[in-house]
């Protein structure tokens, strides 16, 4: 009588290594871009770009009518709309209840959120490269239709400043996004809380000193006109680290304690 030998087997688990930074970087832009509304939502960033293009183009004096202002006026026509793309890509997580589903598939929470800042810098460089080439078309065009010069001059400096320009507001946006987890809330916080800042501190005069410091439009319109000095910089620092840091700290430690279901 022969025994059958079982030989037992044990199974080994093969560790599956979590997906690096520049992975989840790509994966957080290609939800920003992959959904109509989206697109469409990046669309409209671009047609505010055009829109003050074709305001310079057709008003003000014939020597503003060149490469370096139509590229400068294009920043502020994105400018207004590039932190509501922030928010969103933050706030779009628990909107859309795909929060549980994120955080199971990468349980590093930081790392999420550093992914969806990380996307959100590609998508400004990506945004300001796109205003150059239409500032280009415009002044291409400009001497057909106005009586502009159409000069090509661009200063070295001035893309940089331009994504400069972008990201604060995108990283403003998306703190405030982080910070509220809730889509109409920090849209309005965003637009509503550094005005009323500006306006009560240009009418108390005992707040003045200090709104200079705090007044998020005016410490960044040097980055776009080209004014930036020491003072300014310090300037930038300081209301970024009130309207960007602060919120993003608060916004980073709710996420990462937050219970999902």
């Amino acid at each position: 009588m022969s025994a059958a030998t079982i030989t037992a087997t044990g199974g080994t688990g093969t560790a599956v290594p979590s997906p690096s930074l520049a992975r989840l970087t790509g994966v957080e832009l290609r939800k920003m871009t992959d959904t109509r509304a989206s697109r469409w939502l990046l669309g409209i960033v671009l047609l505010a770009g055009v829109g003050m293009i074709l305001v310079q183009m057709f008003s003000g004096d014939a020597a503003d009518r060149n490469l370096s202002e139509f590229f400068g006026i294009a920043q502020m026509g994105a400018g207004l709309l590039l932190p509501i793309v922030g928010i969103l890509a933050i706030t779009g997580e628990w909107s859309q209840r795909t929060a549980l589903a994120t955080f199971t598939l990468e349980p590093r929470r930081g790392h999420v959120v550093a992914a969806k800042l990380a996307a959100g810098v590609a998508l400004v460089v990506v945004t300001v490269a796109a205003t150059l080439a239409l500032a280009a078309v415009a002044n291409l065009a400009a001497p057909a239709v106005t009586d502009a010069a159409g000069e090509w001059t661009l200063g070295a400096d001035e893309p940089a400043r331009a994504v400069l320009y972008q990201l604060t507001g995108y990283l403003v946006g998306a703190a405030f996004g982080l910070a509220l987890l809730n889509t109409p809330l920090a849209i309005v916080a965003f637009f509503a809380l550094p005005t009323v800042w500006s306006i009560v501190g240009g009418v108390v005069s005992s707040l003045q000193d200090v709104a200079a410091w705090l007044d998020l439009e005016a410490t960044t319109t040097p980055i776009i006109d080209g004014s930036l000095d020491g003072e300014a910089w310090a300037q930038l620092a300081a209301s970024m680290g009130v309207w960007c840091l602060l919120p993003l700290l608060v916004g980073v430690a709710r996420v990462v304690r937050t219970e999902l279901t």
